[in-house]
């Protein structure tokens, strides 16, 4: 079983936004990957992308710059 630590936690109104950003973040080097929504958040899709904390300001600068779909970024222990 993986340890729990505290993750970045990316929600999504869409899985097409959820892809979208998913490609994005591949192609421009950002970190993180796709999993199912934790339990303890609601979200509409049930994908988000995970991520560490210390990741954050690299990708909300993406998401602001370049105007991507989201729903709401989280910090918890996953």
């Amino acid at each position: 079983m993986r340890e729990k630590k505290l993750r970045l936690i990316i929600t999504f109104h869409t899985t097409t936004d959820s892809m979208a950003f998913e490609k994005y973040c591949q192609t421009n080097g950002l970190p993180g990957r796709l999993i199912p929504v934790p339990t303890s958040i609601t979200a509409g899709c049930g994908m988000a992308w995970m991520a560490d904390p210390s990741d954050r300001p690299a990708l909300e600068n993406a998401i602001q710059k370049d105007a991507l779909k989201t729903d709401a970024l989280y910090e918890v222990v996953h």
